[in-house]
């Protein structure tokens, strides 16, 4: 395996991942020390931020003709999301959801992953379906700055985050968010490279680097915020992170991605008949889970830990043509899906049966 693409992909990680902390930083205290409201902050700056990752690595990946590595970025990102960060933090401490998630964002999300699998049906995310998704997101932002107005409580941010910065520091903080910036372009372009070179190295598709390396990659942002939120008792912040960022990375992402690219960004037909259908399947698998009890068990983690764990595991077998993949599959299809569907059956019967919590008037 070549030294220089080890060393390309894990510089390149590095700076993704620094830019992106160090634009975060920068951009939210320059905002509150102008006094833009905590809320703006955490629904544009923050939000922008803590998805800008998966934001630069697409745009390269699309501008250079890379578009698997765009796509599968994202569609990678929003599984992993689910499956791995959500059932490892619930593995860490069971989650506690939040009734603004089940009613409004896990809703958003389930839509806007079925609305990228339409549009991806002809093959192709083209300019105009680009435009649609960014716009669907400027009204998500608007739906949520409103909806928060009437119900303050339904967004808290980190004040470490937006802690007001003083006139003598703006000049620190400008830095900040030109240094970010720098590192996210920089190494957003070591990280495609040293992608495309594993993908050749290894002999898998370009498609499958990006579902798993770069997906993986790119979230690991958002695996550090929702294991410490767990860690730390904040555990609707935990569920929050994901599902905030799955919506951002099919609307920002894709939606930026597809405008840029030469006429859009190609979708192949494996990611069609396979990958954008286990995207929708995670996260409608979202509502039964997070409407029974409010709540994601360590039970349930593991359930969504394991799937991911088989998800990869079809991945490699698929793409290396493995002798074991038939009897994966009917593993998978006889014994591991029927288990599931019979445990979800049994949670959703005992949040039933459960008396229905007090409201506080």
């Amino acid at each position: 395996m070549s030294a220089t693409a080890i060393l390309f992909f894990v510089l390149g990680l590095a700076l993704v991942i620094g830019g992106a902390e160090a634009l975060v930083r920068g951009a939210s205290r320059l905002a509150a020390a102008l006094g833009v409201p905590a809320l703006i902050i955490g629904l544009t700056v923050v939000a922008f931020g803590t998805s800008s990752p998966e934001v630069v690595v697409s745009l390269q990946a699309a501008t250079t003709g890379r578009g698997d590595i765009a796509i599968g970025n994202v569609i990678g990102s929003n599984i992993f999301n689910v499956l791995f960060i959500l059932g490892l933090s619930a593995l860490v401490a069971p989650l506690r959801v939040s009734e603004q998630l089940v009613r409004l964002d896990v809703p958003v999300m389930i839509g806007v992953s079925s609305l990228v699998m339409l549009l991806a049906m002809n093959g192709r995310l083209g300019s105009l379906e680009g435009v649609l998704l960014i716009a669907i997101l400027v009204t998500y932002i608007a739906l949520l700055i409103w909806l928060s107005r009437r119900r303050p409580e339904l967004v808290a941010i980190p004040a470490e985050i937006v802690a007001p910065a003083g006139r003598s520091h703006w000049a620190m903080n400008g830095l900040l968010m030109v240094a970010g910036l720098a590192g996210l372009v920089l190494g957003s372009r070591w990280f495609v490279h040293g992608a495309v070179e594993f993908s050749r190295m290894l002999g898998l598709s370009e498609l499958v680097i990006g579902l798993t390396v770069v997906a993986g990659g790119t979230s690991l942002p958002e695996v550090a915020t929702s294991v410490a939120a767990s860690l730390k008792g904040e555990r609707d912040i935990a569920v929050g992170n994901v599902v905030g960022s799955n919506i951002f990375n099919a609307l920002l992402v894709l939606g930026s991605s597809a405008m840029v690219g030469d006429g859009g960004i190609p979708v192949a037909p494996a990611a069609l008949s396979f990958d954008l259908p286990v995207m929708v399947a995670t996260s409608i698998a979202c509502m039964p889970v997070f409407f029974a009890g409010m709540r994601i068990t360590r039970l349930e983690g593991a359930i969504f830990l394991g799937y991911y764990l088989a998800y990869i595991a079809f991945l490699i077998l698929d793409a290396t043509d493995h002798a074991a993949k038939p009897v994966f599959t009917g593993i998978m299809l006889m014994f591991v899906v029927p288990i599931t569907v019979l445990t979800i059956a049994v949670i959703l019967l005992k949040a039933r049966n459960q008396p229905e919590p007090e409201r506080r008037s």
